[in-house]
């Protein structure tokens, strides 16, 4: 069954940017190079969470849609990819960088209306990644090699790194456009072809770069995108020609993925899961600079990170001090309209989102934590809730355990460093922590003994395409970015030659 004869191809549509220009974007499954209609012509809204209003519908992606998308996928590698030669790989992703570049306003402003963030931090920290990303796997186009074996002299003994094939990935929300080059890149420089759904809050700016893919002249089938729901994840997850899955999103649906992926062929997989991260800052360290990134660490996003800083450790000596100095900043943040400019935090995501965060709020009011600041809505439309603080907090509380993916944190004194470690590690989360000291020897040592898959010292939330990203305990699975990340995304073939033959 091939795509092209049995999907409907689907219109371009006009949309109006809230920045005033006009941009073309389809809407339907990208398959094989072609904008397409689902099997069944279902589709589903996209909603601009600033206004709580439908920016339009997008094709919605069902088990039969993504077998086809891999089955163009399958051709694509075994007629024209596996035959494609590294340095071309890499040529077409610096191609795609250009497209990129070329379209640079354009795609951070679709991230904005579709996501909610500021357009500004778009342009500032969203896009920069993923230029970052491409860029720095693009440059891994002819240094994916085998080594050669020293065993014995009558054998020859070598390794060769060979793309896995069939590659699927599903990406969140909250960073549409970083966790789709963190997925696409690696995959297409290992020589893979990939099946791609994004998240469905947040589907455009995939969609927008599906056609620049398609125009830096990558071959039909190579990169597939798929918007839908969470049946649309499952069939990615448990589909038998797929051969590794990567997934960035929530700790229980990573559960979900794991078990689909193990009952159908045993899939390698990836996966960067949820977070609850914890902030510690010693006395000594330079308040202002603590106050600023502790902020980033939760407001950036509008708290929708997995690493966000949601519980926050300062010692006893600078509590009051710290608390203060923390709440003016909160309370100075601007809130609003993500094209307007200054604007810090815009909206969560959705109406469930916001919901859930709301409730959040009302269970750390009712389990005796303080409210410094904030939980409750901003505005009269949309999606947004203040700055919320609370203090008087215990690890027993449901704000301490669970990831609430909003702009919400708790903020707690200690009296010594191993108090403040082992409250840290009272969570089965893993993924990110943060040390604030001027004591270079107490923030070595603090990092070293964090149980964190990333520990950043007198900053926060700083990411970088070379540096491994991912989790212990629940956090997750494996690694993505880094040099460490393409073994994820090949197969290592040891080939013995037996040289003692006669002559």
């Amino acid at each position: 069954m091939k795509a092209e004869t049995t999907l409907e191809m689907t219109p371009t549509e006009i949309i109006v940017l809230p920045t005033g220009k006009k941009v073309e974007i389809n809407t339907g499954l990208f398959i094989n190079n072609e904008f397409v209609e689902s099997v069944d012509g279902k589709r589903f809204e996209t909603i601009n969470p600033s206004t709580g209003k439908v920016i339009t519908t997008v094709a919605e992606a069902t088990p039969n849609d993504i077998d086809i998308a891999v089955n163009a996928a399958e051709n694509a590698f075994e007629k024209v990819w596996k035959q494609v030669s590294s340095s071309e790989r890499g040529r077409l992703l610096y191609k795609l960088i250009e497209l990129i570049r070329r379209d640079f306003e354009i795609l951070a402003a679709i991230e904005s209306l579709d996501n909610g963030k500021s357009f500004e931090i778009a342009q500032m920290a969203d896009l920069p990644v993923v230029i970052q990303t491409f860029e720095y796997f693009a440059g891994f186009a002819e240094k994916i090699n085998g080594e050669v074996i020293d065993s014995s002299d009558d054998k020859f003994l070598y390794t060769r790194r060979e793309p896995i094939g069939i590659v699927g990935g599903i990406i969140p929300f909250n960073f549409p456009l970083c966790m789709l080059s963190w997925k696409v890149a690696p995959a297409l420089i290992t020589g893979n072809v990939i099946v791609l759904k994004p998240a469905e809050q947040t589907p455009l700016s995939a969609l927008y770069l599906a056609k620049l893919i398609r125009e830096a002249g990558f071959p039909p089938g190579v990169v597939n995108i798929c918007p839908g729901w969470a049946e649309a994840g499952k069939a990615i997850a448990s589909h038998m020609k797929i051969g590794k899955v990567a997934f960035t999103g929530s700790t229980a649906v990573g559960r979900s993925i794991l078990r689909a992926a193990s009952s159908s062929n045993m899939k390698k997989v990836t996966l960067e899961l949820g977070g609850k991260s914890p902030t510690i800052i010693c006395a000594g360290a330079d308040l202002e600079e603590a106050v600023k990134w502790a902020h980033m660490g939760i407001f950036f996003n509008s708290g929708q990170c997995c690493t966000a800083g949601s519980r926050v450790y300062v010692e006893e000596s600078i509590y009051e001090e710290f608390l203060e100095k923390f709440k003016e900043h909160a309370a100075s943040t601007k809130i609003g309209d993500p094209f307007d400019q200054g604007t810090y935090q815009g909206p969560l995501i959705s109406q469930e989102q916001f919901d859930r965060v709301m409730e959040y709020i009302e269970a750390g009011k009712n389990e005796g934590a303080t409210l410094e600041m904030g939980g409750e809505r901003h505005g009269n439309q949309g999606f947004f809730i203040k700055p919320t603080v609370f203090t008087n907090v215990n690890e027993s509380m449901k704000i301490m355990q669970e990831e609430i993916f909003g702009p919400v944190v708790a903020v707690d004194k200690f009296k010594t460093i191993d108090e403040a470690l082992e409250r840290a590690h009272m969570t089965n989360y893993g993924l990110a922590a943060a040390v604030f000291t001027k004591d270079i020897s107490k923030a070595i040592s603090v990092a070293n003994k964090l149980k964190a898959g990333t520990v950043w010292v007198n900053c926060y939330n700083l990411v970088h395409a070379s540096a491994p990203f991912g989790g212990y305990k629940e956090s997750g699975h494996g690694r993505e970015n880094g040099k460490s990340v393409l073994d994820s995304y090949t197969e290592v073939k040891t080939v013995c030659v037996n040289l003692n033959l006669p002559i």
